[in-house]
């Protein structure tokens, strides 16, 4: 038996934030954010006076960086536990929402350290303090409809994603207006990370018919809008944050792969962006994938109105495409092109293999992958490399 766990209300539209008058009835909220856009775009301001007008206490902590630490987590869950609030809202991408989950998971928790949650699916019953409402401002991470948050050690600076459908977010806000003001190289590499997840989850061994339909109509929307998007179009710029929606539904319920194995592990070693990295790598893992899955992928390029006869042509077609599209976003198709420093590649790469090995998203990998061949597919994406074993 398969589950199919998403957030019991997802409000999504222009204006979508103000629907977070439904939590009239709570005392006190604490806002989870990051960064100055918030402020400056006016969106921290708004949603302050709306929980205000539910006649709530509002208390803002923004001080979660990107690639949030295990120990902003743990300040937050105290600042959390003093504080006493009944509703947790995180505003902002993928790493205020992760943080915020984190944070939540701990407050309701305080016995537990970052250790006990990192088997996936192994937390105990939440809600028995706050519910949990997630602001989704960039279009790409899906997180505020996600059973993931992922949190970065902070000796290693190696991220982990902690998996449980107990921190999937209870309200979800999709609203269409607040990614208008993204730039366009945000635009871009959160757009890729929203198709990796498509692509990811359409193909991992937890699918499901629910999760197929959703991932499929993701990528269809990220394909079809995802250009003018980066280009500024106001009306593609919404339907990608729709599509990032659905894609992190259907990876929420489907899991991912060896992408995003790899991706939580190079990201801050190589100093490059999780989407984009994720960008980088998705057509060698797909050409890696294809041996045992060939025929999930055809089905994906036959959606897109990609050209083949055969599964190996129409898959060949996706990859192509994908770089193409790369190409159109100004993403570079490799590592080294991205310029990410030889020696560092070479002097951490078996312990990154390593790492990624240990990731929960390669136990749902369609093909199983050890660390030797996990080696070799992230050479193919350092230097470029056709995939071919």
């Amino acid at each position: 038996m398969a589950r199919f766990t998403i957030p019991r209300e997802v409000y999504y539209g222009p204006g979508a934030m103000k629907e977070l008058k439904v939590l009239k009835g709570h005392k006190k909220a604490i806002i989870v954010t990051g960064t100055n856009f918030m402020i400056e775009n006016g969106s921290l301001e708004k949603l302050i006076g709306i929980l205000k007008e539910n006649g709530m206490q509002v208390q803002v902590f923004d001080k979660v960086e990107s690639n949030p630490r295990i120990s902003t987590v743990y300040r937050g869950a105290e600042i959390m536990r003093d504080y006493e609030p009944d509703v947790i809202v995180a505003l902002g991408g993928g790493s205020p929402v992760d943080a915020a989950k984190a944070m939540w998971i701990f407050y309701e928790n305080p016995e537990l350290k970052f250790d006990d949650v990192k088997t996936p699916f192994s937390l105990p019953k939440m809600r028995r303090k706050a519910i949990f409402a997630a602001v989704g401002t960039t279009s790409g991470t899906g997180t505020e409809v996600t059973s993931f948050s992922v949190i970065t050690e902070d000796d290693t600076k190696i991220k982990y994603p902690i998996a449980d459908f107990e921190i999937t977010p209870d309200i979800a806000i999709v609203d269409t207006e607040i990614p208008l003001s993204m730039l366009e190289t945000l635009t871009a590499d959160s757009g890729m990370d929203a198709l990796t997840h498509a692509v990811e989850a359409y193909v991992a061994t937890a699918q499901t018919d629910l999760t197929d339909c959703l991932a499929i109509k993701a990528a269809q929307m990220v394909f079809e809008n995802l250009v003018d998007s980066y280009h500024g179009s106001a009306e593609a710029r919404k339907n990608i944050h729709v599509a990032q929606n659905l894609a992190g539904m259907a990876f929420s319920n489907a899991l991912l792969g060896i992408v995003h194995s790899l991706a939580h592990k190079v990201g801050v070693t190589y100093g490059v962006t999780h989407g984009r990295c994720n960008a980088i790598m998705l057509p060698y893992v797909i050409e890696y994938n294809s041996v045992v899955t060939e025929k999930r992928f055809a089905n994906i390029a036959r959606a897109l109105g990609l050209n083949g006869a055969t599964n190996k042509q129409l898959t060949n077609s996706l990859v192509e495409a994908i770089k193409i599209l790369n190409g159109q976003l100004g993403i570079p198709l490799s590592y080294q092109a991205a310029g990410v420093d030889e020696k560092i590649f070479l002097d951490t790469l078996d312990t990154m293999a390593e790492a990624a090995c240990g990731d929960p998203c390669t136990l749902f990998n369609p093909r199983k992958t050890e660390f030797e061949n996990m080696k070799k597919v992230l050479r193919c994406c350092y230097y470029g490399t056709d995939v071919n074993f």
